[in-house]
């Protein structure tokens, strides 16, 4: 933060205070903790002040408040990223007050039990600080505007009846799915609805994302995301722009996309190093960044939604097209995904390519409404079950499987055949539970029976019904 020399001391001068005419240094402890941003910019200029006795501050104040702000070299104070969590932070730690730039008021004001005083200048805080102005505190907001009007509806797609019952159970339990088709089949078409049925975010969902974008700098429009995050980067991204990192650690696509949708299009394309390291994030929900002096963890909680065709040419299994791949470079395709990364993903569906006929059947397609109905009879289950609005079946340990799974003896002896028959991992067996389970729950059943075991397995085994 170097470059804040100059500018701390050009916004003195021309917010009208004479700095004495000597070597001035400034210690910011602890010394061997890395600073870096813009937002000590203000603190660092009310330290000047305050040591050169041009504003006098009162030894209460100084403990219970806390100040950050970029500085213009005019003097005005800039709206400075990563406010919002550092709201929530000293709000936990203690403190009282919170002096923020005024763009980044509604923001801080969002953390409880702390007084947010949002300052257009540093001329203006002086004033605050000397009881000359009243500023009025930012009144906290949870209105949550969540709407689904603008969000691309299922009724626009036609058929592709099984896609969507996948995307359904997808969003129920939040499922990581793969849609498999050929080119123009509407993988991606499903994949941009699939947000208008999710459940819509708990205020403690909206706060944890929010903070995401803060430190990300991305929360420049609003105080508060207001819908589910839909992040769909490019095949070229970088491993650090998917999973994050840098110099400066920052959040990547993945956390981006916490408590929302990421969406992999064309996941063949990515280089497979950039794919593996969603392994660890997938399973655990979170994403762990390590440099020499200090760990960063971010939060990623997502969904998993991947399209890809079923082989270089695009048309392996098409009714309409003969493939014109051989079979190694079939196998050479298929190697691209590891068995790891494929086994964290839960359903498998086919998007065959729409016939003619579909095609004329404008407007007779099910609607998000229609199909959110159902959806919120297993999220009600969901929530009586766990005593929470944010868990999902998806997210349930071997404990929870156990006691919260249970099964008649015909859809035990089926999953028992397919475990053998199948050779699934532990991680597959869990799988299948956690998919019944929301099947289940869509069918608004208590007891997972054969026929919704039958429905899981047919999701496990859509990329190997060739």
């Amino acid at each position: 933060i170097k470059e804040s020399r100059q500018r701390i001391t050009t916004a003195l001068k021309n917010s009208g205070f004479r700095l004495p005419d000597r070597k001035i240094t400034i210690n910011l402890a602890p010394a061997d903790l890395r600073k870096e941003g813009t937002l000590f910019d203000l603190p660092i200029a009310l330290g000047i002040l305050r040591a050169g006795n041009m504003v006098q501050l009162d030894t209460n104040i100084l403990q219970e408040t806390v100040v950050l702000g970029e500085l213009s070299l005019a003097g005005d104070v800039k709206w400075a990223k990563g406010t919002l969590p550092i709201a929530y932070d000293m709000a936990q730690a203690g403190y009282k007050r919170l002096i923020v730039p005024k763009d980044n008021a509604q923001e801080a004001a969002l953390a409880s039990n702390i007084e947010v005083i949002g300052v257009s200048s540093l001329v203006e805080l002086i004033k605050y600080l000397r009881n000359e102005i009243t500023i009025q505190p930012a009144t906290r907001t949870e209105q949550l505007d969540q709407t689904t009007s603008q969000l691309p509806d299922f009724q626009d797609v036609q058929g592709q009846h099984q896609a969507k019952r996948t995307l359904q159970i997808a969003a129920a339990g939040n499922h990581n799915i793969m849609l498999i088709g050929s080119p123009g089949s509407g993988k991606t078409m499903l994949a941009k609805r699939l947000a208008s049925i999710m459940p819509r975010m708990s205020f403690d969902e909206l706060i944890e994302t929010s903070k995401v974008y803060s430190v990300s700098g991305k929360l420049t429009n609003a105080p508060i995301i207001q819908e589910r995050p839909f992040r769909d980067p490019h095949h070229t991204t970088s491993q650090a722009g998917l999973i994050g990192g840098g110099t400066i650690p920052q959040p990547g696509e993945i956390s981006l996309a916490h408590n929302g949708i990421l969406f992999l299009d064309e996941l063949i394309e990515f280089k497979r190093s950039t794919l593996e390291v969603l392994r660890q994030p997938l399973e655990g929900g979170t994403v762990s960044i390590s440099r020499a002096q200090y760990a960063v963890q971010f939060p990623a909680h997502i969904l998993l939604v991947a399209a890809m065709n079923p082989c270089p040419c695009g048309y392996y299994g098409d009714d309409r097209r003969t493939c014109t791949c051989t079979q190694p470079q079939l196998k050479r395709y298929q190697d691209k995904l590891s068995g790891p990364l494929l086994d964290r993903i839960d359903l498998q569906v086919r998007v065959p390519a729409v016939s003619y006929d579909e095609t004329q059947a404008h407007g007779s397609g099910t609607s998000s409404a229609d199909m959110y109905k159902q959806v919120s009879i297993a999220l009600d289950r969901q929530k009586q079950r766990f005593d929470s609005d944010s868990m999902r079946n998806a997210y349930m340990k071997p404990h929870h499987i156990h006691t919260m799974c249970q099964i008649t003896d015909s859809a035990e002896q089926m999953i028992r055949q397919a475990f053998e028959k199948l050779g699934l991992s532990m991680r597959g067996y869990h799988t299948i539970l956690k998919v019944a389970r929301t099947i289940a729950d869509l069918a608004d059943a208590d007891i997972i029976d054969a026929p919704h075991i039958q429905e899981a397995l047919l999701y496990r085994l859509q990329s190997n019904d060739e």
